[in-house]
């Protein structure tokens, strides 16, 4: 039997940068249902968000600032 996943798009940034990236990734639920984001993949990065399915994002932070003063 497979184990349950939850498919989620998490919205985060590096730690060494402040742009904005995001991933939609099926991660593993524990036994309780409760959703397990493996240490490897948070390394490096600190999470902002993570938002159920896949999300388009049409408009994020300093998006709007870099096109009206910096085209």
């Amino acid at each position: 039997m497979s184990e349950a996943t939850r498919k989620v798009t998490v919205i985060y940034c590096c730690d060494d940068d402040l742009a904005l990236y995001r991933k939609t990734q099926s991660f593993n639920l524990n036994v309780y249902g409760d959703m397990v984001i493996p240490q490897d993949f948070k390394r490096g990065k600190t999470i902002l968000a993570v938002c159920e399915g896949e999300v388009d994002v049409i408009n994020s932070v300093g998006d709007k600032l870099v096109q009206e003063y910096w085209h």
